[in-house]
C-alpha cells in the first residue's frame, strides 16, 4: 500500500512539474501545447501514462525550439493534429490481431 501511495504522489508531483514547465512556455507554444494535450487525452489508454510520455517528449521539444527562437508551427507543421497522431501510440486493432494470428498459423505449418 505504501508503494502505491508513494507512486501516486510521485506521479502527481511529476505532472505538476510538467504543467509548470508548460506554463513557462512562450504564449504560442503554451496555446498549442494546451490544445494538443486536450486532443491527446481523447486517445489515452488505461491510466494515461502513454499520453503523459508523449506530452513529456513534446514539452522538451517545445522548450528547445522556443529557446532557439523557432515559431511553434515550424516545429509541428500547419497540421497540428497530424503531428499529434504521429506521436500517439497506435492501439492494437482487430485487424492487427487477425494478421498476427494468420502469420503465426502459417509459420507453425510451414
Amino acid at each position: 500500500m505504501n508503494n502505491l501511495l508513494a507512486k501516486l504522489i510521485g506521479d502527481k508531483k511529476d505532472w505538476k512539474r510538467m504543467e509548470a514547465r508548460a506554463a513557462a512556455l512562450p504564449g504560442d507554444y503554451r496555446t498549442v501545447y494546451g490544445e494538443m494535450k486536450s486532443y491527446m487525452w481523447l486517445f489515452a489508454t488505461g491510466n494515461g501514462k502513454d499520453v503523459i510520455e508523449v506530452l513529456r517528449a513534446v514539452l522538451a521539444e517545445f522548450e528547445s525550439a522556443a529557446d532557439a527562437g523557432k515559431p511553434v508551427l515550424d516545429v509541428t507543421g500547419p497540421d497540428v493534429a497530424a503531428y499529434c497522431d504521429a506521436r500517439l501510440p497506435r492501439p492494437v486493432t482487430y485487424l492487427d490481431k487477425a494478421r498476427a494470428d494468420l502469420n503465426r498459423r502459417i509459420a507453425t505449418k510451414i
